[in-house]
């Protein structure tokens, strides 16, 4: 049987001595065996029968979660939609599967994932470890009924909405076990009337409330040194109401471009991102647009276009204006570096149970940074000052993009933190699903 379960295991190698680099060539790791499975049994197997693995999924995580050790999975041909249940609105997933290819799936049942992340490349995966969100709902992970989980030892664990144990799982880094099947809760498909436009910080920071409330769908695009937010609104209404579409001028698509031109030496020039920003806000924000879709269809960017490097934290909804105004008048500040690239992304949680999530009890917001030079991303002062800033004010960060803050930081701000710590050395005992990174991160040796 031993002999048997080793050559089974040697059949799924796919590569040997090779190098993992990250979608953005960031991060770069030698390992020695590399497995992509594609059934469930396999999954189990290569776990078993390993001292210490990582599993990765797209590769877009700006974190350090995803390799750093000899043995990895590539998570994405264990990628199969495996069934439906439409009495209960249900879809049950390998943890590979593309978002995308999901939410392509149940929209042609008539269904929907009621908030949904703004990027579609990612794995389901991957995608509920780190905490993945959208706007005006709950994180991604909160729609799972139900996940089967490989743990340590190779055995299948099956963890039901309601158990205890649910809210540790949900969000988890892969901290825990192997994510292999999930099922998520749906809901009837529907249409959202999308109106985006510009308006000055004095006007949009206060109508937060007030506006989320009001609409279904809520996201603000701030435009960092220029004073203005770009805000995007979304109401359900019939998708046989007419309206009259306006996207805008057709030059609007080559924002991408113009940025990757106008942000190239701002690493060595970081005032020029103040100019840069002034430019881009004035001929690529400044018009209204007004359509209708699905959640999916109106909300969800299809491709990335280029890769940059991302940093996102989290506040309490009440405490956000005062983070903001700080955050502005730092940034403002001509003696320093902190030019941040536009834009920074506000987009807003409601709370939920889950103990690593970012709105454990309290709804919050959201804030992104970005960097459009990725492969400079080191020396980029942005994702200091953001992080110092929220820090204080008892910000959190999300999992699968850039943070330095470790344990120490993060045992203030998470009331759980000590408990998954405390569940994870139950649940992998000999430290199996951590690579470097994570080690350090919880603190353990």
């Amino acid at each position: 049987m031993l002999i048997f379960a080793t050559y089974f295991i040697q059949l799924m190698i796919q590569e040997k001595n090779g190098t993992w680099v990250s979608w953005n060539e960031n991060l770069t790791y030698n390992y020695e065996s590399l497995y992509k499975v594609t059934t469930e049994e396999e999954l189990q197997e290569v776990v078993e029968k390993t001292d210490k693995i990582r599993f990765f999924g797209t590769k877009q995580s700006s974190a350090d979660i995803a390799a750093g050790i000899e043995t990895l999975i590539d998570i994405t041909s264990y990628n199969k939609i495996l069934s439906y249940n439409d009495a209960e609105f249900t879809v049950t997933v390998q943890s590979g599967v593309i978002l995308g290819d999901l939410l392509e799936a149940i929209e042609a049942k008539g269904w929907c994932i009621p908030c949904l992340p703004d990027i579609n490349t990612i794995t389901i995966g991957g995608a509920l470890a780190t905490g993945t969100h959208g706007t005006s709902g709950k994180l991604l992970c909160e729609y799972v009924t139900n996940c089967t989980l490989v743990l340590a030892n190779g055995s299948l664990k099956k963890i039901e909405d309601g158990d205890e144990l649910m809210n540790a799982v949900r969000v988890s880094l892969g901290a825990l076990g192997v994510m292999s099947t999930i099922t998520f809760k749906c809901e009837p498909i529907y249409t959202l009337h999308i109106k985006e436009g510009p308006e000055s910080d004095a006007e949009w920071l206060p109508k937060i409330k007030e506006r989320l409330k009001k609409h279904d769908f809520l996201r603000i695009l701030w435009l960092p040194h220029t004073d203005k937010g770009y805000v995007i609104t979304g109401d359900k209404i019939d998708p046989k109401t007419k309206i009259k579409e306006d996207l805008g001028p057709d030059y609007l698509k080559h924002r991408r471009t113009a940025s990757k031109i106008l942000y190239k030496y701002s690493h060595i020039f970081p005032w020029t991102t103040a100019v840069a920003n002034k430019i881009l806000a004035k001929s690529f924000f400044s018009t209204t647009k007004e359509h209708k879709g699905s959640l999916y269809q109106a909300t969800v960017t299809k491709s990335r276009g280029s890769t940059l490097e991302l940093a996102e934290w989290t506040i309490g909804l009440d405490k956000f204006p005062l983070v903001f105004e700080e955050l502005k008048t730092e940034i403002n500040k001509w003696s320093n570096r902190s030019f941040i690239h536009i834009p920074m992304d506000v987009r807003f949680v409601y709370k939920d149970k889950s103990w690593l999530s970012y709105a454990y009890n309290e709804d919050t917001v959201t804030m992104g940074c970005v960097s459009r030079n990725a492969a400079t991303a080191d020396t980029y002062e942005a994702f200091k000052s953001v992080e110092k800033i929220f820090l204080k004010h008892g910000g959190k960060p999300h999992w699968g993009k850039r943070f330095t803050a470790k344990n120490a930081e993060l045992s203030k701000v998470y009331d759980k933190w000590e408990d998954f710590k405390a569940l994870r050395r139950k649940m992998d005992p000999t430290n199996k699903f951590l690579n470097p990174y994570l080690t350090q991160l919880f603190n353990e040796k």
